[in-house]
């Protein structure tokens, strides 16, 4: 099965290749395409901010799961880049990339083990994340096992809880323990704090999201007064996303940005109300599809849940306009009319905005990557999903 798997993909990276100095037209449909141009402009805008702000850049390659656009940001200025899984970093580390941090907690012994011996035998920087004693004992016990003798060879951050109610330590004092336990094995580094509130990403409203990050920094402030009364250093605060990193960078709290979707920006990132101090991020990844289907009412185009995720919503039609999009089943999509607008024909291209990049770009094996606009561009090249499936 896995030969057969590994037959198929490779051709359609063949097929995909072919495309390459085309116009879009000759793109198959359903594909999942960059705008380069607007991608181009949001990784630019994005290392600007930081930049500005005097704040570390770390995206989260868990959005795109790909090497090439790994190094772009890293090339940018990022100092590395997030994964959540260990399979994710390793793909990652196997493909070029030189600074990954796990942003999440690995118990499963046999998969730090896999992670310990990439940090003996790979030039990868690697880090973690941690929330419990467990955790940092299994750590320890993976790079002994793994033969890593090296002095604070591996960076592990405690994460709090900051209001996400889900991985986490309790902020304060419970935070002090877990700090000294990373510091009481010679191999690992407390290296600081991991404070991510994902759940305030997408609260619509500004003043929402505003208010939920008040608590999150206050949880910070209150954890890292305890480690500093307890005689130990924070490093670092790391975290923020695509929805709150302004307030992050302008509490003087923290100093490393996760954001991730910026790069991309899905539809439900757009739906957020907008903060005046956030950059103007452009949509850049689409579904190209094609109308199979058409009667009087309704159009069906040839991309369904097989091809974008909907965890998020539906997906938004980006062109034709005045069109609607809802659910037609795996492999179709139901096109109606808005407001009078007419149905597109027959064969014609529409273009769609993933509801939620993440997991829209793991059901994909490649990315097209178009220069010169959706209407008229031509496919510059192709990206490969190198962390595609890596849930391990």
């Amino acid at each position: 099965m896995n030969a057969m798997h590994d037959r198929a993909a490779a051709a359609r990276w063949s097929r995909a290749q072919h495309w390459v100095g085309h116009g879009v037209g000759s793109i198959d449909t359903p594909t999942l395409v960059i705008d380069l141009d607007a991608m181009d402009r949001n990784l630019a805008r994005m290392a600007a901010f930081a930049a500005g702000h005097g704040l570390r850049l770390r995206p989260h390659a868990k959005m795109h799961k790909s090497a090439e656009l790994a190094q772009l940001q890293m090339a940018h200025g990022a100092v590395g880049v997030c994964v959540q899984k260990t399979d994710e970093a390793l793909a990652l580390a196997h493909a070029g990339v030189r600074d990954i941090y796990i942003s999440n907690e690995v118990i499963e012994a046999s998969k730090l083990l896999r992670l310990a011996q990439a940090v003996r035998d790979l030039p990868t920087r690697f880090s973690i994340a941690v929330d419990s004693a467990l955790g940092v004992q299994r750590l320890a016990e993976a790079l002994h096992s793994a033969g890593v003798s090296t002095s604070a060879c591996l960076d592990v951050l405690v994460e709090i809880d900051v209001g996400q109610g889900r991985c986490g330590i309790a902020p304060g004092v419970p935070a002090v323990a877990l700090a000294q336990a990373i510091a009481a094995h010679p191999a690992l580094r407390f290296a600081g704090l991991q404070a991510y509130h994902g759940g305030a990403q997408h609260r619509r409203a500004a003043a929402e999201r505003t208010a939920a990050m008040a608590a999150a920094t206050h949880a910070v402030k209150v954890t890292c007064e305890a480690l500093n009364a307890a005689g130990i250093e924070v490093p670092l605060v790391t975290g923020a996303g695509t929805g709150t990193f302004v307030i992050e960078a302008a509490s003087g709290i923290w100093g490393e940005l996760q954001a991730g979707s910026y790069l991309f920006m899905d539809a439900d990132y757009a739906a957020n109300e907008a903060d005046p101090r956030t950059p103007a991020f452009e949509h850049a990844l689409f579904v190209k599809t094609q109308v199979m289907s058409r009667c009087d009412a309704h159009a069906v185009c040839d991309a369904g849940h097989k091809s974008h995720a909907i965890d998020s919503g539906m997906p938004s039609v980006w062109f034709p306009n005045g069109l609607g999009y809802t659910s037609g089943g795996d492999e179709h999509g139901v096109l109606r009319a808005v407001a009078g607008a007419p149905l597109p024909a027959l064969g014609e291209v529409v273009w769609l905005v993933p509801g939620h990049c993440d997991p829209t770009v793991n059901l994909h094996d490649l990315m097209v990557g178009v220069r010169g606009g959706l209407a008229a561009g031509r496919v510059e090249r192709i990206v490969r999903v190198d962390a595609r499936g890596c849930l391990g």
